[in-house]
C-alpha cells in the first residue's frame, strides 16, 4: 500500500526512470517493519522499550511502537521505489519527513522511530537502488547508501531541535548522520558478526542473539541519545554496564537472563535509553535479511 497520493509532497520522477515492482517493494517494506517488532519484542533491553515493559520512557510502551511501525510502513515502501528510480537526497529526505508525520499522528505526537526512519530508510532505498540495477547488485547496502547518498547526507540540512544535533553540538558526537554517510561500519563491523555468530551457536534462540548484538551496540557506541539523558556520565556508566555484561561471558553464560534484566533495571533507575542502539539492532536484523548470502 503506498502512501496517499494527494499527501505526497516528493517530486516527481524523472520520466526515464524505472519503478521497482510493487511487489518487491512491498516486501522489502515488510521487512523492514518486521525488524522493528522484532527489536521491540527483544528483551531484556536496557532501559528499552519492549513487550515485557516501558524501560526508561512514561509516554510510550510497545503498543504505541507497533502502530508507529505499521504508520510508516508506506513510506519504507516509497523510498525503496525512490531509489529505485534514481532519487536523489532530497527526495528520500521529503519521504522521511512524510514518514515523520505519519508516525506523530499514529502516537500522538510521541516520536517513536525518528532515527529508524532515518536508517532504515535509507537501507530502504538503497535495497530499491540495488535491484533496479543502478548500482552493482553485490554491494552491500551500506555501500549503496555511501556510493549515492553520502555527501548529500553529511551536507544537508539538520534538525534543530532533535537531541542528535544538539548532542553534536555540546559534545561533538557524530551520531546517525556519520554513521550513515560512512555505510553503517558499527552495523557491519559489529552488529552483524555478532548476530551472526551467536545464530551459529545457538540458532533456537534468536532472541538472546538479538540481546547480545544490543549489549554489543550499547558498549561500543556513542549514543546520543545516552548523552541526552545522562551526559557523557551517563554515556560511559551504560558503556562500562553493557561491556561487564560481555565479559562475564553475555548470553552464553548461566543466569544471563537475571543479570540483563538487573542492568535494565539500572538503566531505568538513571533514565537512561540507549535509542541509537535500537535503532542499529533493527538495522542489523534488516541488513542480515537482505544479505544473508553476503560476507559480513
Amino acid at each position: 500500500m503506498r502512501p496517499d497520493a494527494t499527501r505526497r509532497l516528493a517530486p516527481v520522477p524523472p520520466a526515464t526512470a524505472t519503478p521497482a515492482p510493487v511487489f518487491a517493494a512491498e516486501a522489502i517494506a515488510a521487512s523492514a517493519v518486521r525488524c522493528l517488532l522484532l527489536e521491540v519484542a527483544t528483551w531484556p533491553k536496557p532501559g528499552l522499550v519492549s513487550h515485557m515493559d516501558s524501560g526508561s520512557h512514561d509516554d510510550m510502551d510497545a503498543e504505541t511502537f507497533r502502530r508507529s511501525a505499521l504508520a510508516i510502513s508506506p513510506y519504507f515502501e516509497a523510498l525503496v521505489d525512490a531509489g529505485a528510480r534514481g532519487g536523489a537526497m532530497g527526495w528520500l529526505r521529503v519521504i522521511g519527513l512524510e514518514a515523520e508525520a505519519a508516525m506523530l499522528r499514529a502516537t500522538s505526537g510521541i516520536n517513536t522511530h525518528r532515527g529508524a526512519i532515518f536508517g532504515l530508510g535509507l537501507l530502504c532505498a538503497a535495497a530499491g537502488a540495488r535491484g533496479s540495477g543502478h548500482v552493482d547488485g553485490s554491494s552491500t547496502l551500506g555501500a549503496v547508501v555511501t556510493r549515492l547518498w553520502g555527501p548529500a547526507i553529511l551536507s544537508g540540512p539538520v534538525l534543530l531541535h532533535s537531541h542528535g544535533t544538539s548532542m553534536r553540538h555540546r559534545y561533538g558526537a557524530g551520531g546517525a548522520r556519520v554513521e550513515a554517510a560512512l555505510g553503517f561500519p558499527t552495523v557491519y563491523q559489529l552488529g552483524l558478526p555478532v548476530l551472526r555468530r551467536r545464530l551459529r551457536e545457538a540458532p533456537e534462540d534468536a532472541e538472546a542473539a538479538r540481546v547480545e548484538v544490543c549489549f554489543e551496540l550499547i558498549a561500543a557506541l556513542e549514543d546520543t541519545n545516552l548523552l541526552h539523558r545522562g551526559g557523557p556520565v551517563g554515556l560511559r556508566f551504560a558503556r562500562r554496564c553493557a561491556r561487564a555484561f560481555l565479559d562475564q561471558g553475555g548470553v552464553r553464560s548461566l543466569g544471563w537472563r537475571d543479570r540483563a534484566r538487573e542492568i535494565h533495571q539500572r538503566f531505568v533507575a538513571r533514565h537512561l535509553s540507549p535509542g541509537g542502539s535500537a535503532d542499529l539492532l533493527a538495522m542489523t536484523l534488516f541488513i542480515d535479511d537482505h544479505e544473508g548470502e553476503l560476507p559480513a
